[in-house]
């Protein structure tokens, strides 16, 4: 039996991009369509089957250890994107701003899909999904280059609307306008999930 089912709930790809250096900036370059490579998006500075482990990982190796990459993308929701422009008083935060990958709309609170969940192209592209993206301070310089003082107010205004950070399974052509569909694990939630998050 399969472990992974395919959902009613798509989403189209509204932007594409990369961020060609995170040590010049987080801003990414946007792009209409990204041949896709085990190792992620091309140019990306994300990208690579390894990466060394960061502070989202911080309760398990020493910073700087090399760890398996899930971190290749940045994936956001065009509509919690638009909500967290709004809390910030802003019309509109640019993709780019804050170092996207991707953004897609139409699959709501998609920055809680459930880890595992793959994101499936009609060509065969596999993105999966490994956990939330916790909002940062990064972002926030990129958005104060913008629309100086309010950079400050983009992590609390982000908060579990940043999306996910995922990892190429089977690479090919992404397009803007290209359509992915939702596959989520065929499990039930484990029942002790409060109890061990408490510990």
């Amino acid at each position: 039996m399969p472990a992974l089912k395919p959902t009613s709930f798509t989403a189209k790809i509204t932007w594409l991009g990369h961020v060609p250096s995170r040590e010049a900036s987080l801003r990414a370059v946007a792009a209409e369509s990204v041949d896709v490579t085990l190792d992620g998006f091309p140019g990306e500075d994300h990208g690579g089957p390894t990466r060394p482990s960061c502070v989202r990982v911080r309760s398990q190796y020493t910073p700087g250890t090399e760890i398996r990459n899930t971190r290749q993308l940045s994936i956001l929701s065009a509509e919690e994107l638009a909500a967290t422009a709004t809390e910030m008083g802003l019309e509109r935060i640019d993709p780019a701003w804050v170092g996207a990958s991707l953004v897609i709309e139409g699959i709501p609170n998609f920055t809680h899909v459930p880890p595992a969940s793959r994101l499936m192209s009609e060509s065969g592209v596999g993105l999966a999904i490994d956990i939330e993206n916790r909002p940062c301070i990064y972002p926030g310089k990129e958005i104060d280059e913008e629309a100086q003082g309010l950079g400050k107010l983009y992590k609390p205004a982000a908060k579990g609307r940043r999306g996910v950070t995922a990892w190429v399974e089977h690479g090919g052509l992404l397009v803007v306008g290209d359509v992915l569909t939702l596959h989520v694990p065929d499990q039930p939630v484990w029942p002790h999930l409060e109890a061990a998050r408490a510990g």
